[in-house]
């Protein structure tokens, strides 16, 4: 579902959010020229190889983005949230060039969708938004260069215990829905492997375990 947002309650439900990060006359043109769309959960909103024509930007749930190796074999980069944009979305739209990774809803979500050709003419015209997508950069880089540090020195345990706490985080909630097949597809993994650390961290009673959903017992500290 997608809708234009030309409504007062439209405009003050972005106002709410984006106050914070944008002066009120880009606020305004991003009411003009957004599409703003509800999504479900786990659904594909770029995949790779895509030509970009939109910009995300988060308005509320979470979204992933993953790339993928020589194989075809998903490998998780970060994570996005309530005003967070996709950097490497930005670095294709401002080269031209097509999509190196795919995201996916990881809840329920309202994202806005901005016209790439909005992109550069904010950049000059907006202080914010152009601090903005420089921040976002950055964030996401160091955010990539962490998964590749985890991918490269750290064993599964550490990196599945980092993975555990992060999603908990960024779901501000210590119950997370989610198999062991899907930790395994975002640790590029085995399920079997996953279950076997699962079940070590529940037995040094660091998380509960339940049909499709974990329970972290103290996200306010590192599990291991």
């Amino acid at each position: 579902m997608s809708f234009s947002i030309k409504s007062d309650p439209c405009r003050n439900h972005l106002v709410e959010r984006f106050e914070h990060l944008f002066e009120e006359k880009l606020i305004a043109e991003i009411c003009e020229c957004a599409q703003l769309r509800k999504v479900g959960e786990y659904t594909e909103l770029i995949s790779i190889g895509e030509n970009i024509s939109h910009i995300p930007l988060i308005v509320s749930g979470s979204l992933k983005v993953m790339t993928e190796d020589k194989n075809g074999e998903e490998l998780l980069l970060y994570f996005l949230e309530l005003g967070d944009t996709c950097a490497m979305t930005l670095k294709c739209c401002s080269g031209k060039s097509k999509s190196v990774v795919s995201a996916m809803t990881e809840e329920a979500a309202e994202i806005l969708f901005i016209p790439v050709e909005n992109m550069d003419k904010w950049m000059v015209k907006y202080h914010s938004w152009r601090n903005f997508v420089l921040e976002s950069y950055s964030k996401r880089m160091s955010e990539m260069l962490v998964a590749i540090d985890s991918l490269a020195f750290n064993n599964m345990e550490e990196r599945l215990a980092k993975y555990l706490n992060d999603r908990a985080k960024m779901m501000q909630s210590r119950d997370l829905t989610i198999t062991h097949l899907q930790i395994a597809n975002d640790l590029h993994s085995s399920r079997v492997v996953i279950s076997r650390l699962m079940k070590k961290l529940e037995k040094a009673g660091l998380i509960k375990q339940y049909r499709n959903r974990i329970e972290l017992l103290d996200i306010s500290a590192e599990i291991i």
